[in-house]
C-alpha cells in the first residue's frame, strides 16, 4: 500500500466516523446481529477493494507492472468482487446495501 492509499483510507475512515455512518454501538439483537455485522464487514471490505483497484490502476498507468502482474491483479480483483457477492448472498444483503456516504468524497458505490 502506498502512502497515498494509506492516506486515502485514513481520510475515508475519518469521514465515516465524523459523519456518524459507523455506529458507536452495535445493535446486538440476536435476530439481526449476524446480518448487521456482515454488512459492516463487507462495507469495509468493499472500501478496501476499491482502494486496491485504484492503486492497481495507478501502478498500471505508471508502467510499474508487467503484463503478468496486470493479469494477476485483474484476476485477483475479479475473484474478490465475486466473493463479496457470495458473502452478500450468505448474509442476505444486497450489494447496494454496502453503499455509504463518504461525505465530500461522495458515495462508496
Amino acid at each position: 500500500m502506498t502512502d497515498n492509499d494509506e492516506q486515502d483510507l485514513r481520510n475515508a475512515v475519518s469521514k465515516l466516523q465524523a459523519s456518524g455512518v459507523l455506529p458507536k454501538q452495535l445493535d446486538l439483537d440476536p435476530e439481526t446481529v449476524e446480518q448487521g455485522l456482515g454488512q459492516l464487514v463487507l462495507t469495509i471490505v468493499e472500501l478496501v477493494r476499491q482502494l486496491m483497484e485504484k492503486q492497481a490502476l495507478r501502478r498500471m498507468e505508471s508502467g510499474a507492472l508487467s503484463e503478468s502482474d496486470i493479469e494477476r491483479l485483474g484476476e485477483t480483483l475479479m475473484k474478490l468482487d465475486a466473493k463479496i457477492d457470495d458473502l452478500c448472498k450468505t448474509f442476505g444483503i444486497e450489494r447496494k446495501d454496502l453503499n455509504i456516504s463518504l461525505g465530500d468524497l461522495g458515495e462508496l458505490l
